[in-house]
């Protein structure tokens, strides 16, 4: 039985598939580090201190950063894996970290972490970074310090200042509260006396008691006035009696002198 025989020059099967939906939306993956400036960067390696093994692991090697926030000035120690870019380090450089130098090596340095955030949750480290030199090692120790003084620095600064415009705007305030606080002593007792009007003293008595007072005194300035006057009236009306009775006498003297001298003539 003959075999079949394959056809000489025949195109080969190659299908292609179309995409059923396109992916055109372009996700922005943000890094939590668009609000920072760049300080220092350096490519190290960094290791950990297991301490359930008792010895150092490798955490990545990368580029090791010092950024600066713009807004709160603040610098963290930010590392990155290589391609990944998973964060093997992140966080405050404080005054308490000290670098120490590594055993045997003249390109390396040891600290502390209170709270590193590489795995998302506040874990304290033992860390360990190497450079290729001894000068990039030292390189980052000057940046590190410096980084260091300007967090320690500059947050005290504001604060002094702070505290004393505190302390002003505190002075300037305590005779307002003074005299706001006499003021709210006053407030009850004018409730009270509005609360309880039967107890309280009437506004009309001293004025019905001045209006009296006001009246007696005017009578008596007229007694008095009318009892200087009475004398005088007196004396007025005596001294008219005493005329009228002068006059007559006059007349009747004048008569009998004009009567003498007419007998006189005669």
């Amino acid at each position: 039985m003959a075999e079949p025989t394959e056809q000489v020059g025949a195109e080969e099967h190659d299908p292609q598939f179309e995409p059923v939906i396109r992916l055109t939306e372009q996700v922005e993956a943000k890094t939590h580090e668009e609000d920072e400036e760049v300080l220092f960067k350096m490519r190290a390696k960094l290791f950990r201190f297991a301490k359930e093994s008792l010895e150092w692991k490798e955490r990545g090697t990368g580029d090791v950063r010092l950024l600066k926030h713009k807004q709160t000035k603040k610098i963290r120690l930010v590392m990155r894996r290589d391609k990944t870019l998973k964060v093997c380090a992140n966080h405050i450089v404080t005054s308490d970290m000290k670098l120490s130098p590594n055993v045997g090596s003249d390109r390396s340095w040891v600290w502390n972490v209170a709270a590193d955030y590489a795995e998302g949750e506040a874990s304290p480290e033992t860390l360990a970074i190497r450079f290729g030199n001894s000068e990039n090692a030292n390189l980052f120790k000057a940046a590190f310090e410096d980084a260091q003084v300007q967090n320690s620095g500059a947050p005290a600064a504001e604060g002094a200042k702070e505290e004393t415009a505190a302390a002003a705007e505190t002075k300037e305030a305590e005779p307002v509260n003074e005299t706001s606080a006499a003021a709210e002593k006053e407030e009850p007792k004018e409730e009270q006396a509005a609360e309880d009007p039967a107890s309280a003293p009437s506004t009309h008595a001293p004025a019905a008691a001045a209006d009296e007072k006001a009246d007696s005194a005017t009578v008596t300035e007229s007694k008095e006035t009318d009892a200087a006057a009475t004398p005088a009236a007196d004396l007025k009306q005596e001294a008219v009696a005493e005329k009228s009775e002068a006059e007559p006498a006059a007349e009747k003297k004048e008569t009998e002198e004009v009567t003498e001298a007419a007998v006189t003539g005669a």
